[in-house]
């Protein structure tokens, strides 16, 4: 007669046993801990044979876990994790006869059936039942290789003293640990699981997902001496998860976004990161808005899309995780080349050439980019028709195609070429923080609005009282002739500065000259000299066969950073263009009483605009009223940099108790002073000199306001963000991307602490 019982080392693989059965072989085959387990693969078989199968394997006096193990369970897509019943510590013949019983009656509950519907899984659920010796637990839990939540390549591991099922039936609340590269990210404050049985959890878990090919959902039980594992099944629903990060975005885009300004941004500037990506790796399936999205009408890049590219690219996708900044240990995931680099080699060498060459393109796409704008300047838009308009503006989006790659290309070489001699002169105990980079640099302040503010305030000062009074009080009306022909030329050559250069709807200098002779006015930066040292002087302390490289290192640095503010400039310059064209497309529409005031077009899309300049879409100022009670909303929602999915939904923030605030050191050195929280350039005037500027983000628009600041606090930014470039070469702390920074007290006095990124509040004042 045969047997209706079957030896887990027996027991043919993908067999009938079912996913549970083949995860326990595969461990087992693997050299993975499993206790004693039999497979009765038809829990069906006439009850006398069953009953003398189970005489020949069970043993008095030991209990037995009776699991069910259907077709079905553990499968790549779904799990049907808890869905079937499994029973614990059954002991003798009899209770495990009627165990596997149970078990098999399970597979067709008005639960499953519903988990079933759910799912759309039609296929026909085929019951077997693994027997299994019951492990003495001391602590029990679940692994998981990948976090199931958000797909980061992370361990998570919970765990319970004593057996593992009351974390299924969720009555117990489990210690929790996060590992990540090499250490614990999070961990309970006060562990019932010993410290080392998670090492060894993780280690397993770890060393499982790596053989089995994919991530792993493991079950596991610890008995005072080793882990015993006890399932192993893929991690479903990794797919779904989207990951958006802030990091960079809200560099680049940053802020609250109106409406306009995003559907002519992301299309212009994000179709210049495909063309970049299509150079690098062929044609590629990406489209311009497949890579950002607006969550409370600010930027965040699609990460997973991004991940795509880095696996196009051959890199392991794990590196993305490192540009999202989330905690992490020293065992940080590297880039080893596998066949698809090579295969992508050609091409990318091809790339990099033509990079290295990317000067001359520099100094060839200007001169033509400002050629094409230049069309588009002192243009009576009054006189030109609807339809010459929208053509107009469409050029104009072309064009900024064109200048958004350079913008991004030449900035991203300066980055490689600084951090490069940054990292080869820190091989010698130098700083290149210490340095004067652009020092005997021609024109090395043509596109820095200072020296000429101090030249315009300079004049001023040297006016009768009666003529200052009248200045200060009439503004730009009050200059006398020679003077406002001055404030007109330093107008025309910085007029397109503003608050925000990516940001059209932002009025730029030039409608603002009052503030410009504000600042000219009150210039406490003026005289301020650079407390960095000279190439020189530096370079001694570099050994002399490292010099010739260091030395090409800097040039290139030094050409790719002047290249930087050339083309910043006229970006800058090309895109404020846009601005004149949507006001006086909103004019029009106001003549045509669709909107309330010319700015109210800045609430609506491109396509929108299009429509309603044809005649062809109503309702607008409706839509326009409730974008504006929208952006209202959110505008002090504390949003994270990191969001996992699209169903994210903004919180208020919190900050009644906030005694302090943490971001990103990029310049040292420490501060006491009054907080003056700063929303622009319009309130140049509220600033005092060393005050603790509080600002949302920054851009060569900013730098009068921050010569008179004695610390700086920004809400968005990185090392090479303006505001922190500013505040090295002032030798003023600085500490970027703190989160909340515009909602620090306005007048309160802090700390600001430039090393270690850190803002705290003076209580006692």
């Amino acid at each position: 007669m045969d047997s209706a019982i079957t030896a887990l080392g027996d027991f043919e693989p993908n067999g009938r046993g079912g996913g549970k059965t083949n995860g326990l072989r595969w461990l087992a085959d693997h050299g993975f801990a499993v206790p004693p387990t039999w497979v009765i693969a038809d829990p069906d078989v006439p009850a006398d044979i069953m009953r003398s199968s189970l005489e020949t394997v069970i043993r008095s006096g030991v209990r037995y876990a009776v699991r069910s193990s259907a077709n079905v369970e553990d499968g790549g897509s779904v799990s049907y994790a808890g869905q079937f019943v499994s029973l614990l510590d059954v002991e003798g013949v009899d209770a495990v006869l009627e165990g596997a019983a149970t078990v098999s009656r399970s597979s067709d509950t008005a639960s499953v059936r519903s988990y079933r519907e759910h799912q759309g899984d039609a296929r026909p659920v085929a019951m077997s039942v693994i027997v299994q010796e019951m492990v003495t637990p001391v602590f029990s839990g679940v692994a998981f290789s990948k976090n199931p939540i958000t797909g980061l390549s992370e361990i998570v591991v919970e765990a319970v003293p004593g057996r593992g099922d009351a974390l299924m039936a969720g009555g117990a609340n489990p210690d929790r640990w996060v590992h990540r590269w090499g250490d614990y990210v999070e961990s309970p404050e006060a562990a019932d699981t010993d410290a080392h049985v998670v090492d060894l959890v993780v280690a397993g878990t770890a060393e499982i997902a790596s053989e089995y090919g994919s991530p792993v959902d493991v079950e596991w039980v610890y008995d005072g001496h080793q882990v015993w594992w006890v399932q192993v099944r893929s991690v479903t629903g990794l797919d779904e998860v989207t990951i958006y990060s802030r990091r960079i975005a809200k560099e680049v885009m940053p802020g609250i976004i109106k409406p306009l300004v995003w559907s002519v941004n992301v299309p212009m500037v994000n179709q210049a990161w495909v063309d970049l990506f299509t150079e690098a790796l062929g044609d590629t399936d990406i489209a311009p808005e497949d890579l950002a999205k607006p969550f409370g009408y600010r930027a965040y890049f699609n990460m997973s899309t991004i991940g795509e590219i880095f696996t196009a690219l051959g890199m392991p996708r794990e590196s993305l995780e490192v540009l999202l900044g989330l905690p992490a240990g020293s065992d940080q995931p590297g880039f080893k080349p596998t066949a698809t680099t090579f295969r992508k080699t050609p091409r990318l060498v091809g790339m990099a050439l033509r990079k290295w060459r990317y000067a001359a393109e520099v100094e060839r796409q200007l001169p033509s980019l400002e050629a094409e704008y230049a069309r588009y300047v002192g243009r009576d838009l009054k006189s030109v028709s609807d339809t010459q308009l929208l053509t107009d503006i469409g050029q104009l989006r072309r064009i900024g195609v064109r200048a958004a790659s350079v913008n991004i290309v030449t900035p991203l070489l300066a980055n490689v070429y600084t951090a490069l001699l940054r990292r080869g002169l820190g091989k010698s105990g130098v700083d290149l923080e210490s340095i004067d980079l652009m020092e005997g640099v021609d024109g090395r302040d043509s596109f820095d609005p200072n020296p000429q503010l101090d030249a315009l305030g300079g004049r001023i000062e040297a006016l009768s009282s009666e003529t200052r009074e009248s200045i200060a009080r009439d503004g730009y009306e009050g200059l006398p002739a020679d003077l406002r022909a001055e404030v007109d030329r330093f107008i025309g050559r910085f007029g397109h500065f503003s608050d925000a250069g990516t940001d059209f709807s932002v009025a730029p200098w030039r409608e603002q000259p009052d503030t410009v002779v504000t600042m000219a006015m009150d210039r406490p930066g003026r005289g301020r000299t650079s407390l960095l040292a000279s190439w020189n002087t530096i370079q001694r302390e570099v050994p002399a066969w490292r010099r010739p490289l260091m030395g090409l290192l800097r040039r290139r640095a030094r050409t790719f950073v002047q290249h930087r503010e050339a083309v910043s400039s006229m970006y800058t310059y090309g895109y404020g263009l846009f601005r004149d064209y949507f006001l006086e497309v909103g004019a029009r529409l106001q003549d045509r009483e669709l909107i309330q005031s010319a700015d109210d077009v800045m609430f609506l899309t491109i396509d929108e605009v299009e429509a309603a300049l044809g005649g062809e879409m109503s309702g607008i100022a409706g839509r326009v009223a409730s974008r504006k009670l929208e952006m209202e909303a959110v505008a002090d929602l504390e949003l994270p940099e990191v969001i996992y999915g699209d169903d994210f939904i903004p919180r208020p923030a919190d900050d009644a108790a906030r005694t302090s605030w943490h971001g990103t050191p990029t310049a040292r050195g420490h501060h006491r002073g009054r907080v003056c929280v700063v929303s622009g350039i319009g309130d140049f005037e509220k600033v005092n000199d060393g005050d603790v500027l509080a600002i949302p983000h920054s851009d060569v628009g900013w730098t009068p306001l921050l010569a008179k600041a004695g610390a700086i606090v920004a809400e968005s930014g990185g090392m090479l963000s303006h505001s922190s470039i500013i505040a090295r070469e002032y030798g003023i702390p600085c500490v970027t991307s703190v989160v909340g920074a515009m909602r620090i007290p306005d007048g309160a006095v802090v700390t600001v602490d430039g090393y270690r990124g850190v803002v705290v509040l003076d209580e006692e004042e």
